[in-house]
């Protein structure tokens, strides 16, 4: 493998025209522990994200939301099955060529902003770009930050702006490289729900503009609305699916999950 994996944000598709996979698993396992304490986190997932898509994950503590983002975004390893980006198999990369694939095709939004106080805003977007010793794309850049509107807070530091700021920088670091696939782990924890509305929006916007395919891990029914599908999963399975959700579908499919918990 090279020392740069080529990778960029696709054009947003035409209606009508399915769109290729940015990422896929098959028959995705992980285990942790042995015998007694053996956990099946993740049993046999198959899901595929398409490309300009915006894909929320959902389900109970426990169910394998947070290990399938991690383990389909090359943070955690798995037991069996295939985790794919584009047509690269995870399950093949040594460690160096994990590195290399999460640097130049994946872009991370965390629930803690993850941005370094010494730096301004500007640097901390270009900041990955900088460490592989790579220009940004001017206009792209212009562009990311022009969606997420931070054109007149590039030169504060992160202890110069809001919680909703810093993530919104957050967000225009994942996009500033041109990543294949955006993972963002529940991205509005941290803020407010006024603030949380303008992340999701410009997440929102960087699918429907840019044409970049996100996936969030999310608890908030209100956060899974802006998505295009809502995958839900118990017991480390995909066990429903729901397109164009609205806050309130999202919510009476968790209460009606919650209730067979109940009574199972």
């Amino acid at each position: 493998m090279s020392e740069t994996i080529q990778g960029g944000a696709t054009p947003a598709r035409t209606p009508g025209h399915a769109a290729p996979v940015a990422a896929r698993a098959t028959e995705l396992t992980k285990v942790y522990g042995q015998g007694e304490t053996r956990v099946t986190a993740l049993d046999r997932v198959s899901v595929g994200f398409r490309q300009g898509e915006f894909t929320a994950i959902m389900g109970p503590s426990g169910s394998g939301k947070s290990t399938l983002m991690h383990c389909m975004a090359g943070l955690d390893d798995f037991t069996s099955g295939s985790a794919r980006i584009g047509d690269t198999e995870l399950g093949t990369l040594k460690d160096r060529q994990l590195t290399l694939l999460r640097r130049d095709k994946i872009g991370f939004v965390f629930q803690a902003f993850n941005l370094l106080p010494t730096l301004n805003a500007l640097e901390n977007i270009t900041l990955p770009m900088d460490i592989a010793g790579r220009r940004p794309d001017q206009a792209w850049l212009e562009r990311v930050v022009s969606t997420v509107g931070l054109a007149d807070r590039l030169g504060h530091r992160p202890s110069q702006l809001s919680g909703g700021q810093q993530q919104r920088v957050a967000v225009a670091r994942a996009l500033a490289a041109k990543p294949e696939i955006i993972f963002a782990d529940e991205p509005t924890g941290n803020l407010d729900s006024h603030a949380g509305a303008e992340v999701l929006g410009f997440l929102r916007d960087s699918v429907r503009e840019l044409g970049q395919t996100v996936v969030m891990v999310t608890h908030d029914p209100v956060a899974a609305s802006y998505a295009d599908r809502v995958l839900f999963l118990a017991d480390g399975r995909v066990v429903d699916e729901l397109r164009q959700p609205t806050a309130d579908q999202v919510l009476d499919r968790l209460k009606a999950f919650d209730a067979k918990g109940r009574t199972a």
